[in-house]
């Protein structure tokens, strides 16, 4: 029997024209049940998608043609075209779909499950599945830029476990701060960042010896880290801040006053521009990486997450 649920109907979408060349964030609305997907030039909306499920978890794909978006309490993953704006596909996924992250080739998806301790693998052309325990409540996932490894955070195991992205089976476990919440892999595929909300650092971790590197304080409950220009931002939950340090050295470098409960973060493609979505605020804002100036702020729904790798970069 398909994983796919098929509802006639259910796919329908405020749907605009095929969006110009810039880049896009698709931020997931959990209170609201939709997606916000904002133009980054402009810092405005430009499509709402409605999801279900109180959608939390979010990643596009490299090539930019999908996001995929997870539903905790929906039990589904949706896919959704970027040019047509809306879902074209939704797969059933057992227990608490949660934290998501694609593969870069765009033939896999791995979704940790909240509810239960895996991180299960979607084939996307055959739907066929595989499954890899994690740990207690699994909650962020990153693919490392060749697709070897898949990292995932066990979050009440305090440990981050890396998978082999082939077997799909576990190749090494890392202990890091509590609650490791949001996983950032940097460019060259060498360290994870995680962000530990009840120990309110940063982790840094080797990914090729598998070791964990340095805990780096931040501020009130991190919930996500991005990496831009030599530099590690971090969204501060319960501060409304975000926290900047020097990745090299570890030294702090600055905070930065955001709205009311800001969860994701992310980079511009150029590293000049982070991106933070504000929980209660209802609102995404821009930063300039370099002064740590806010720059813009775009309205959201109700309750943005955007929880995974929310940000479109145009060719």
């Amino acid at each position: 029997m398909s994983r796919v649920a098929k509802w006639p109907g259910m796919f329908l979408a405020l749907v605009v024209a095929a969006p110009a060349a810039s880049d896009e964030a698709f931020v997931t609305n959990q209170t609201s049940d939709d997606l916000t997907i904002v133009d980054l030039v402009t810092m405005t909306p430009r499509a709402t998608v409605s999801i279900g499920g109180k959608p939390a978890g979010v990643a596009v794909s490299r090539d930019g043609y999908r996001v995929y978006v997870t539903s905790p309490e929906g039990h589904f993953l949706s896919v959704i075209d970027t040019g047509a704006r809306r879902v074209v596909k939704r797969i059933n996924v057992a227990g608490g779909p949660f934290g998501v992250a694609v593969s870069p080739d765009g033939s896999r998806v791995y979704v940790a499950d909240m509810y239960g301790r895996d991180l299960e693998e979607i084939d996307l052309k055959s739907e066929a599945t595989r499954r890899v325990e994690i740990g207690a409540m699994p909650s962020g996932v990153a693919v490392t830029p060749d697709g070897r490894f898949v990292v995932a955070a066990a979050r009440d195991d305090n440990a981050i476990v890396i998978i082999d992205a082939e077997t799909f089976t576990r190749v090494a476990s890392v202990a890091v701060g509590r609650h490791p919440y949001g996983v950032t892999i940097d460019l060259q595929g060498a360290r994870a960042y995680t962000a530990n909300v009840e120990s309110n650092d940063v982790s840094i971790v080797d990914l090729r010896e598998r070791w964990l590197v340095a805990n780096v304080p931040v501020g009130s409950h991190p919930y996500g880290v991005a990496l831009a220009r030599g530099r590690a931002f971090v969204a501060n939950q319960y501060a409304e801040s975000v926290s900047v340090f020097d990745a090299a050295s570890l030294a702090p470098f600055g905070t930065v006053k955001v709205g009311e409960y800001p969860e994701s973060v992310a980079a511009s493609r150029d590293g000049g521009t982070i991106y933070v979505t504000n929980w209660f605020s209802n609102e995404l804002w821009s930063i300039d990486a370099a002064t740590l100036k806010v720059l813009a702020k775009a309205p959201t729904g109700d309750g943005p997450r955007a929880f995974g790798a929310f940000i479109r970069a145009a060719e």
